[in-house]
């Protein structure tokens, strides 16, 4: 059985569990503390970075982005990316964006971790601009349409879900369902899916410093 290494709250982590659950792929979870001294995540990514899918035969796929790929290549039924090629390119650039988005809020969520004056106020100030136009943009993209891209679930609202409801659990004061309600209402309806609710984040502690 294939072996997924994930962080709890880890967004990344949760999209490649959405997929393996819509895709029927059996797998074994292992949650890691990838910050703390007695992580196990080098051994299986140079980066140090989850999630790490390790298949059957030992090999390690990793970054999340990569992954899915992996497992539409592998596993295409049901596929998780539309037909048509300009759907497909919609979803990955949606995914491109939800990921920015993610990138963006780890810088922040870290350098809040600095003692307060060693922060910097222009680089945090920096990253908010990046989740707020990031933000924003996926709001307009989505609309008040059931999926993201084409008529069916795919790549691109396993993203997106999984990026409202990380903010909503890693930073519950980010005003976003005030700013955009009709994602609010979109985020709302994707957990009520099986693969959702049956992955849902919650924060995990540090045990050794990671700043």
């Amino acid at each position: 059985m294939m072996r997924l290494l994930s962080a709890t709250p880890s967004p990344y982590a949760r999209k490649v569990r959405i997929a393996l659950q819509e895709k029927g792929i059996p797998f074994h979870l292992e949650t890691e503390v990838p910050w703390d001294s007695t992580t196990n995540t080098p051994q299986y990514n140079p980066l140090e970075k989850l999630p790490v899918l390790i298949m059957d035969n030992g090999k390690s796929v990793y970054e999340s982005h990569y992954i899915l790929e992996y497992l539409e290549a592998k596993f295409p039924t049901p596929p998780l990316l539309p037909a048509d090629i300009d759907l497909r390119l919609d979803a990955r650039q949606i995914e491109v964006i939800c990921d920015g988005v993610c990138d963006a809020f780890v810088l922040l969520f870290f350098e809040r971790h600095r003692a307060a004056e060693q922060q910097s106020q222009p680089w945090m100030a920096r990253q908010l601009r990046k989740i707020d136009g990031g933000v924003a943009a996926l709001a307009r993209l989505a609309g008040d349409k059931e999926f993201v891209v084409a008529d069916c679930f795919t790549i691109a609202d396993i993203a997106l879900g999984t990026l409202t409801k990380y903010l909503s659990v890693r930073w519950p004061d980010y005003p976003w369902r005030a700013r955009h309600p009709t994602l609010a209402a979109y985020s709302d309806r994707m957990e009520q899916r099986a693969s959702f609710r049956d992955t849902v984040p919650v924060p995990q502690v540090f045990k050794d410093k990671i700043v």
